[in-house]
């Protein structure tokens, strides 16, 4: 077993640089969640937010058991003043451009507002999330997080009943298109002109009883009290009070200096326990398939990863048994 290590991380040196024993990138319920176990489990950690994150947006997260309604950043700001209250913790802001292998050990940098970040770990975690595209709609952005929203299981309880729209120009549409209708009778889903849906879709679609629209949509109708209708590109406005929408997602991952195995869609290939293809590097949260998840399924993995990195560094690296291959 490897000796215990010391209650505080190595305070910068000549060089500027951090020694700890595991560096977790990204500061969401996945990674706050993988941190704050690691430094129970008594492991020194650096953790490195950008402080962008994806749902940003929304008024209220749901589904997290003792905090259903509460405001995402301040589940964000709890989860953080929990790890920062752990002397093996230390937090901060930084943008990471680089994570390189250094001998048996990782180099992370960062900066922030000019002041930069170096540490030296045996291993780091990836909790970066995703990038998300939107349809080019003018005004979507203006009723994301109120009126339209992008995960079904997270606020579709509170759009129940409504007549709602449904924006996607992915080939997804259909089973997507299903699980909001068990949450209302009235949906039209829109493609967008994208071709996205072909007969069988289509079929499928009709006999669950929802509408489709495949013209091209212009923007979204509304004012300060909310959502109000789709506009299509020939004028036509059908009456919609809400909605969801279909972000095409991407993993911004240039600044990984490893050659980490990824699936079709980018995302992070990893085991059961948030192992990558590369020894010594995990990923947990959005950056792993299947994508976006609830806030506290990411939560979850991102404990059962910190249990994966702990026991790893207990037995070694090379004792993983059953690492991505």
């Amino acid at each position: 077993m490897d000796a215990a290590p010391t209650n505080v991380p190595d305070r910068p040196t000549s060089d500027d640089r951090l020694t700890v024993d595991v560096v977790v990138i990204g500061a969401g319920p996945a990674g706050l969640s993988a941190a704050l176990n690691l430094v129970r489990a008594r492991r020194t950690v650096l953790l490195l937010d950008a402080n962008r994150p994806r749902n940003a947006a929304t008024l209220r997260s749901h589904g997290f058991l003792t905090r259903d309604g509460v405001s995402p950043l301040e589940l964000r700001k709890l989860g953080r003043t929990e790890v920062e209250g752990y002397d093996e913790a230390t937090v901060l802001q930084a943008v990471v451009d680089r994570m390189a292998p250094d001998g048996d050990r990782w180099l992370v940098h960062g900066s922030w507002r000019g002041a930069e970040v170096e540490a030296s770990a045996r291993a780091v975690v990836i909790a970066t999330g995703l990038r998300e595209e939107f349809p080019a709609l003018p005004t979507l952005r203006a009723f994301y997080g109120t009126a339209v929203h992008s995960c079904v299981e997270c606020d579709a309880y509170e759009k129940a009943g409504e007549p709602l729209a449904f924006i996607c120009e992915t080939d997804d549409v259909v089973d997507r298109a299903l699980l909001i209708g068990s949450w209302t009778d009235d949906l039209i889903v829109y493609t967008n002109g994208s071709g996205a849906l072909d007969d069988a879709g289509r079929a499928r679609l009709a006999s669950a009883g929802v509408r489709v629209d495949e013209r091209a949509v212009a923007d979204l109708e509304g004012d300060r009290s909310g959502m109000t209708g789709v506009r299509l590109a020939d004028g036509h406005v059908e009456p919609r009070t809400g909605g969801f929408v279909r972000p095409r997602w991407s993993a911004d991952l240039d600044w990984v200096d490893a050659e980490l195995a990824l699936d079709a869609e980018g995302l992070v290939v990893v085991d059961r326990s948030g192992r990558t293809s590369v020894p010594g590097v995990y990923a947990v949260g959005d950056v792993t398939p299947p994508g976006p998840e609830q806030l506290i399924v990411a939560a979850g993995h991102g404990a059962v990863t910190a249990a994966a990195v702990h026991r790893d560094l207990v037995g070694g690296l090379a004792d993983a048994r059953d690492a991505v291959q």
